[in-house]
């Protein structure tokens, strides 16, 4: 099934990976995936189904796969003014994000933002995502790791980099996990896809082509500071932790217009650059709720 889109040069399709098992979070992610670990009450998954609705986003594409029925019964067939597709891997716990991205090739025909299914931001950063061929980058921080990327003068990315090149480098730049895509660049990376999915490249990141196809001058991708506004990553408990405490820094804040989350802008973004602190009481209470987990519909658009 393909879903041809027409828009007015924003992009108001996202897709969502979402198949992992969350190891990383075990157990919070015992009982359900990832993406409704709640962070100061609210799953990650709600916040950016928050964030979406906000942005006039028209439909959410996710790739299931760990306990995939808990996330269709939490989103259902919409959200707010979003229309959910759905995409099983049934593959996912052999497999990395390069396949959950090649197996959204024949139901994406639009341009789209592509987000993990592990972040909590301040909505007013995806503004500038908005547009396609654009990655989301920030400035090396001590809790940081991962893909890291070098800029040129002009603002676009010269090259992808495996790893951190240090905690403080300067030169380098950490990927957020947010890309927007044009639909030429979308079917150059689906073939590139396939090309790595039918060598069985299937455990590697999406990273990988992206650098390819940089490297061979056939995509082509403009930065976005996400500096200015708070961002978490949330792999493990205690980065769980960490998040919590930076939201919970705004908890007098106004609620947005859809009453189901508090608008942390204001938030200072010395919090999300702080040293990772070993919070005992948070982590405890968090591994105490083990049984609390997002119930199905309860959206409130």
């Amino acid at each position: 099934m393909k879903n041809t889109h027409k828009n007015k040069g924003l992009v108001t399709t996202a897709l969502l990976l979402a198949a992992g098992t969350g190891s990383r979070l075990y157990p919070l992610t015992k009982n359900a995936p990832k993406c409704l670990t709640r962070v100061n009450g609210m799953s990650i998954l709600e916040r950016l189904v928050v964030c979406l609705n906000k942005k006039g986003f028209k439909r959410l594409v996710v790739v299931t796969g760990h306990l995939d029925n808990c996330i269709r019964e939490f989103l259902g067939k919409r959200a707010g003014g979003m229309k959910i597709d759905y995409i099983n891997s049934p593959l996912y716990k052999t497999t990395n994000n390069i396949y959950s991205l090649w197996m959204a090739r024949e139901i994406i025909n639009e341009p789209f933002l592509l987000v993990e299914s592990d972040l909590v931001f301040d909505a007013s950063l995806l503004d500038e995502m908005l547009y396609p061929d654009r990655i989301a980058v920030a400035s090396m921080q001590p809790w940081m790791n991962g893909s890291t990327v070098t800029i040129d003068d002009y603002q676009q990315v010269k090259g992808f980099q495996t790893g951190i090149a240090g905690p403080f480098d300067e030169s380098r730049y950490k990927t957020v996990n947010i890309y927007s895509f044009s639909l030429s660049s979308w079917h150059g990376i689906s073939e590139r896809l396939d090309q790595h999915i039918s060598a069985g490249k299937t455990n590697n990141y999406y990273e990988t082509v992206f650098a390819e196809m940089l490297d061979d001058g056939n995509l082509s991708l403009k930065t976005v500071s996400f500096d200015s506004k708070p961002w978490y990553e949330i792999d493990t408990i205690a980065d769980l932790a960490e998040a919590e405490e930076l939201l919970s820094a705004d908890k007098n804040k106004k609620m947005v217009s859809y009453n189901i989350t508090p608008d942390f802008s204001g938030a200072p973004i010395q919090y999300f650059q702080q040293l990772k602190h070993k919070k005992v009481k948070t982590i405890t209470r968090l591994l105490s709720g083990l049984g609390s987990i997002p119930q199905p519909n309860s959206l409130k658009i």
